[in-house]
């Protein structure tokens, strides 16, 4: 059975729960570990867990939610570098600007607005990752 779009984007979503899972996940490990929750520390540790959860997208996505398996890889994975660099620029500025520029709300502590900042970066890149890599890499 095929579901066109909804079907992408619904192992899409899928997909990029598991990612947001591992860009989470590294994110607070490595703020935890340093004590950094914001300043150019954030933006550093935020590309290195954008990029740890972009490698595991990249394969998921490619085999399984748009099933691009037979195109070439080689030029195919560049164009999903160039998508996923511009994405993880977008969520990274989002992330710095929030956590650098803005008091945390509410007398949130700093690792809560880490994370309540970075979901919110998440869902803007999280646009752009998924029309980036349906109508540039993915494209059939």
């Amino acid at each position: 059975m095929n579901f066109g779009i909804i079907g992408q984007l619904m192992k899409f979503g899928v997909v990029g729960v598991a990612n947001t899972l591992v860009d989470f996940g590294v994110l607070n490990l490595l703020t935890y570990l340093t004590g950094i929750y914001s300043g150019a520390g954030v933006f550093f540790f935020n590309l290195v867990s954008f990029s740890a959860a972009v490698t595991n997208s990249y394969f998921w996505n490619r085999y399984w939610t748009f099933k691009a398996g037979g195109e070439a890889a080689g030029v195919q994975f560049l164009e999903f570098i160039v998508v996923s660099v511009i994405g993880a620029l977008i969520n990274s500025g989002i992330l710095f600007a929030l956590t650098t520029f803005m008091v945390p709300p509410a007398g949130l502590s700093s690792p809560i607005w880490l994370n309540v900042a970075k979901l919110s970066a998440t869902a803007v890149s999280m646009a752009w990752n998924f029309v980036g890599y349906k109508f540039i890499v993915f494209k059939k």
